[in-house]
């Protein structure tokens, strides 16, 4: 794939990813001025859900426009996307 290889997802994908990106680093504050583990673990929780959520936007985005019509390279393909979930 080129540099230019975009979807009308990925936009939205960038703006979930700099708001977990924001979150996380609000985490790293919040271990550094000692705040509780549990509300730490929370918000990891949180972020982690959200890059989740945005990794599976992208996959089910890279299958429906991406995936080539032969049946073996799209069986190869999909057994390497189901170990990313």
């Amino acid at each position: 794939m080129n540099a230019t290889h975009k979807h009308s997802t990925h936009p939205d994908l960038v703006k979930r990813l700099k708001r977990a990106d924001g979150h996380l680093r609000h985490v790293i504050g919040m271990i550094e001025s000692g705040e509780s583990c549990l509300d730490i673990a929370r918000q990891l929780a949180a972020v982690e859900s959200a890059v989740t959520a945005a990794k599976r936007v992208l996959i089910h985005d890279h299958i429906d426009h991406c995936l080539a019509h032969d049946e073996d390279s799209v069986l190869t393909e999909m057994k390497a996307l189901t170990k990313l979930l």
